[in-house]
């Protein structure tokens, strides 16, 4: 046993999402960073490498360098994995060379520009037989967990109806108030053909399915730009229907002033419902039509094995976003940490956001954007590439 050694693509020092992989990597103490090519500039990107205390000669010009580089160095040191937090348009070319030089990938979502090339990359996946994950980061959360093994054991009984929410405020004025953020996720040739619906309403509609077990197969769809000067979506709403008979309704957008970051899904059964939220994780609520509503709380009694597993601190001690994400990272180490050992992967190390998980998402963002642009009412949820 080792710890497993992870290269970056992206996530130079000042970017957010790059620290909160650093740290949700560094938390288990089971991977460690040894390589990186951080930035753009070959400048940037060493100096950032030796902000983390890396040697200069792992600190890469390119991802290309990195991944050439690193499979010429000895199995005892080079890198097992790389982790892609690059804007969009990055995220296949980079996961493609990984896995052709045979390093197992964690991306960021949405996978990848395109669902093209999102089934591009299953291929590669199956043909290299690498690992490959997605942090769909809310699926990490305990109580997220608890409440896919209650829809499983079918304590809500047949599913009826599913509605998630995720508003949040930030892009409710100009372009310009947020940067670097906002600048690349409103643009289509780093972000893709969708702003709101890839940067979250993508991650609403993996957490639906997720719980529930049931996949969306038709949709009606209307998303818009609320600014003027925007002509990508920054707000959206999607009716589902799944695969069960259940209805379902996704409402996304990024100009709810004052909304933080409010996810929240609720689960309806002929038996029984259940609702969580992102703002108050520790929490999961079960009702009922004839007794007393029941709040679970995170540590408080018996939970799922898969919740306990991925559960890391005593009842009354939050169970926040890096958490969720270390969970990912942790499960995905069991899988690497299994493969080096020749042993099966635990159950909850498969529990991670995978290539089915890349491709399903691709297909979300692109068969909203095609359903919301038609003039028809209802459209079969394709897995195939939608034609502009």
């Amino acid at each position: 046993m080792r710890k497993i050694r992870m290269g970056m693509v992206g996530g130079g020092e000042g970017a957010f999402i790059g620290a909160v992989h650093r740290i949700a990597a560094r938390m288990d103490g089971e991977i460690e960073l040894c390589c990186g090519a951080f930035s753009r500039s070959a400048e940037r990107s060493i100096a950032s490498g030796k902000t983390f205390y890396l040697n200069e000669e792992r600190c890469y010009a390119t991802y290309q360098a990195m991944f050439e580089q690193e499979a010429l160095r000895n199995e005892s040191d080079r890198m097992d994995m790389v982790v892609i937090v690059t804007p969009n348009h990055l995220h296949f070319p980079v996961a493609k060379m990984a896995l052709e030089y045979g390093f197992h990938v964690l991306s960021d979502k949405p996978a990848t520009l395109t669902l093209a090339e999102a089934l591009e990359l299953q291929t590669l996946v199956e043909s290299t037989g690498q690992l490959y994950g997605l942090t769909y980061t809310y699926t990490g959360y305990p109580m997220v967990k608890e409440a896919q093994q209650r829809v499983a054991l079918r304590e809500l009984g047949e599913i009826r109806k599913v509605v998630v929410e995720y508003p949040q405020g930030w892009l409710a004025n100009t372009d310009g108030d947020d940067g670097k953020q906002a600048a690349w996720r409103l643009d289509p040739a780093q972000a893709g053909i969708s702003c709101c619906m890839g940067d979250i309403g993508v991650h609403a509609s993996n957490l639906a399915e997720y719980v529930t077990g049931l996949d969306v197969t038709d949709i009606c769809a209307d998303i818009a730009g609320s600014v003027d000067s925007r002509a990508m979506d920054d707000d959206g709403t999607v009716m589902m229907r799944f695969n069960n008979g259940a209805r379902g309704v996704l409402l996304a957008s990024q100009v709810c002033i004052g909304e933080e970051n409010s996810l929240k899904l609720r689960v309806y059964g002929d038996k029984a419902s259940l609702e969580w939220s992102q703002m108050e994780p520790n929490s999961l609520w079960m009702k009922f039509s004839n007794k007393p509503s029941q709040l679970i709380r995170c540590g408080v009694g018996p939970m799922s094995s898969l919740a306990e597993a991925n559960t890391r601190t005593p009842a009354g001690h939050p169970e926040g976003y890096l958490e969720a994400f270390a969970n990912i990272y942790k499960n995905f180490a069991g899988q690497i940490q299994a493969r080096l050992q020749g042993q099966p992967a635990s159950e909850v190390a498969l529990d991670v956001p995978g290539i089915r998980e890349a491709v399903r998402g691709m297909a979300f963002i692109e068969n909203v954007v095609a359903a919301s642009h038609s003039k028809l009412k209802w459209h079969r949820f394709t897995l195939e590439p939608i034609q502009p």
